[in-house]
């Protein structure tokens, strides 16, 4: 059998990318990424926009919380299915499709008549729900095929920080849509009505231009392995890749490709193919399979953990209801919704120092690190929630200082490397249904939290919620500590060959 490890750290497989590879990776990325952007700001829209929607549209509480917990919950249906798609009809495929379902839905949001949105059966607040939902399916299709699009495509030296860029562009899209809100909310409210059609109609731009970019990208070479096209997957790569680190990263592609082939059961060649290529219904690993490697069972377990422990530590709930949590704090309506600027700046600031470090520090210490500082600003805030009373001058500054903190510390240490090591973890063959289903389990937490959030920290206050956060956190750097295996430094074939064998848990 092929020593993976030995062929991945050969020179030509390492060898620098530069010059015209190097500048295709980077028009790549940046087309790719405008997926994450539009993820970034239709989560983040919601934050300043849904007071004066409610406001508006007559919204109680509770039909407040399905419109914006409508999308978080089809983001997790959105993840679960994309992945499966995009092993049929390609990763590059499956994100011009998303591009198509973010511009529908923001125009079905924008364009909900505003007669009877106050009834649950409306067709106007059907409409806004169906919106919502349709951006909901996008965000969750992109948070699963995006960043594996990018890993797919990058070079090992660099996988981190090129996939990282993703998260970047996500935070980016909320920091967005926290500034256009301000500047709407200030310049127009009471001015001109509706202006929260106004927030959400900014998304519909990055759409038509992820869907005219993407036409000119191309497809993922390891997907087009795995379908067996090897001379297509050459040529994807040879525009990426020097010339010699083009053809030894093929060779060894296709080695693993044949040997995991060899190793799964009821796969066969027929006389007309190529060694190693197989048909195409064999090409991605059902529920049943999966189930039946004892090791891939625990790399399932382990993504999925990583994906909800993400969603627990509350990071959405900040970037959903910051303005929220600050008002709690005793903040004037109006100064919170420029004061949350600051939260999407500090994720800004917090992804581009992770990308820095992507590629330096192993995952598991950077998720160890990540928890312990978000654990521990949890406790700070809850501390001063109980310490500086209702109607202490400093209470609100001194939560929004520490609100600030956890979001840089988690930023930093955890969101880029979460979704970075959900791109590598899992081999070629379950990277659909393994990242759907751990995804899913993310973005499912995530939809609890955002329909129950307010009402948590109205019911209880800012003291209690936080200090559920950070008993969670506790359980969450015990499971990573336990369970979740490195894969900084190793290249998708050795990870591949690792996990059907169990040598991936070797190095955890």
């Amino acid at each position: 059998m092929t020593d993976i490890k030995a062929t991945s750290s050969t020179s030509a497989t390492t060898a620098p990318t530069a010059g015209r590879p190097a500048r295709r990776l980077g028009q790549i990325s940046l087309v790719a990424c405008l997926g994450g952007l539009l993820f970034g700001y239709d989560t983040g829209v919601a934050n300043g926009a849904e007071g004066h929607m409610a406001q508006e549209l007559g919204l109680n509480v509770l039909q407040l919380g399905v419109v914006i917990s409508s999308l978080v919950f089809a983001a997790a249906f959105g993840a679960l299915f994309a992945g499966r798609i995009s092993d049929e009809i390609g990763r590059r495929k499956a994100i011009i499709t998303l591009s198509v379902l973010f511009f529908l839905g923001s125009i079905l949001v924008v364009f909900s008549p505003a007669g009877e949105l106050g009834q649950f059966y409306g067709p106007g607040f059907a409409t806004l729900v169906t919106g919502r939902i349709m951006l909901g399916l996008a965000v969750g299709g992109a948070s699963t095929v995006v960043p594996v699009y990018l890993a797919e495509l990058a070079p090992l030296e660099i996988r981190g920080s090129l996939t990282g860029r993703n998260e970047l562009a996500i935070v980016t899209g909320q920091l967005l849509a926290f500034v256009i809100n301000a500047l709407i909310a200030v310049t127009l409210h009471g001015v001109i009505d509706g202006i929260w059609r106004i927030m959400f109609a900014v998304c519909a731009l990055p759409a038509v231009a992820l869907f005219l970019g993407m036409l000119r990208m191309p497809e993922s070479p390891r997907w087009l392995v795995n379908q067996g096209r090897y001379d297509d997957a050459r040529r994807v790569m040879e525009t990426v890749r020097t010339p010699e680190r083009a053809k030894a990263e093929m060779d060894e592609i296709i080695a693993v490709h044949s040997e995991n082939n060899a190793a799964l059961p009821g796969v066969k060649q027929s006389s007309g193919q190529a060694s190693g290529q197989v048909s195409s219904k064999h090409t991605h690993m059902s529920i049943g399979e999966v189930l039946s490697n004892k090791w891939l069972v625990r790399l399932l377990i382990a993504g999925i953990g990583v994906a909800v422990a993400q969603q627990l530590t509350g990071i959405n709930a900040i970037m959903y209801y910051g303005t929220r949590v600050l008002e709690e704090s005793g903040m004037s309506a109006e100064m919170a919704v420029v004061a949350n600027i600051a939260f999407g700046a500090v994720a800004v600031i917090g992804g581009l120092i992770a990308l820095r470090n992507m590629d330096r520090l192993d995952r598991r210490t950077t998720f160890i690190i990540g928890l312990s500082l978000t654990t521990t600003f949890h406790l700070l805030i809850a501390a001063a929630g109980t310490l500086l009373p209702e109607g202490n001058s400093i209470r609100p500054f001194a939560i929004m200082i520490l609100v600030v903190g956890f979001v840089l510390s988690m930023q930093t240490f955890l969101n880029v490397a979460v979704w970075v090591w959900l791109a590598e973890i899992f081999p070629v063959r379950m990277k659909g249904i393994g990242t759907g289903i751990s995804v899913f389990c993310g973005w499912g937490i995530n939809g609890v939290l955002a329909l129950f959030f307010p009402a948590l920290v109205s019911g209880v206050g800012i003291t209690f919620s936080f200090l559920i956060f950070a008993v969670v956190g506790v359980i969450a750097l015990a499971f990573v500590t336990k369970f979740v295996p490195e894969t900084r430094g190793r290249s998708l074939e050795e990870l591949d060959h690792a996990a059907f064998t169990g040598q991936i848990f070797k190095k955890a």
